[in-house]
């Protein structure tokens, strides 16, 4: 009998516990909010980024240099700080120049709260940084002739050699752009 009321009494005391917290999170009132993918976030570069210096381990430092605001909240205020990873390296080759891809992997706060990303660098190529065609190495030269005139002139088009590709670079200091890749948690934000 002794046992069975320990039992029972044991079994009220945790079901008020859980309700006690359950109802803490009702009276806070916040949710959390949802960065969608695709949303862009100005950063600058933190440290020079080179495919002659750095190797696929090496980390990344970026920060934002504006607020973020959905609704009145400012999910990512000035100053936080961006960690990643180079993903991606290519090296220069006959043809081309260097690239990379440099996947962002976690969002730092101005208070030290870090959330966890899955975003990287933004660029027109599919994200991959650098990777141009290189200059060609010589010209030909071929006639090109204008119908009705009977004056031809001399056209330059590329020869079939092209130059040795450079290494890329990117400047401490270097403006660029973040996309998330994938929508992100805010569940801390600072107040004033």
């Amino acid at each position: 009998m002794k046992r069975a009321f320990i039992i029972f009494f044991m079994i009220l005391i945790t079901g008020l516990v859980v309700n006690a917290a359950n109802e803490e999170l009702v009276l806070r009132g916040y949710d959390g909010i949802e960065i969608p993918a695709g949303t862009f976030i100005r950063v600058i570069n933190l440290r020079q980024i080179s495919t002659k210096t750095d190797d696929d381990t090496t980390k990344t430092y970026f920060m934002a240099t504006n607020d973020t605001y959905i609704q009145e909240t400012n999910i990512i205020p000035s100053g936080t700080k961006f960690q990643g990873v180079i993903e991606k390296m290519n090296e220069p080759v006959v043809g081309t120049n260097a690239s990379m891809v440099i996947k962002v992997t976690k969002m730092v706060l101005p208070d030290g709260f870090e959330i966890p990303l899955r975003a990287y660098i933004y660029t027109a190529n599919g994200n991959k940084i650098g990777g141009e065609l290189t200059q060609p190495a010589s010209w030909r030269k071929h006639p090109h002739y204008q119908q009705g005139l009977g004056l031809g002139t001399l056209k330059y088009t590329p020869g079939p050699k092209r130059k040795m590709g450079e290494h890329l670079t990117i400047a401490a200091g270097a403006e660029l752009m973040i996309v998330l890749a994938s929508p992100a948690w805010i569940t801390h934000t600072l107040t004033n």
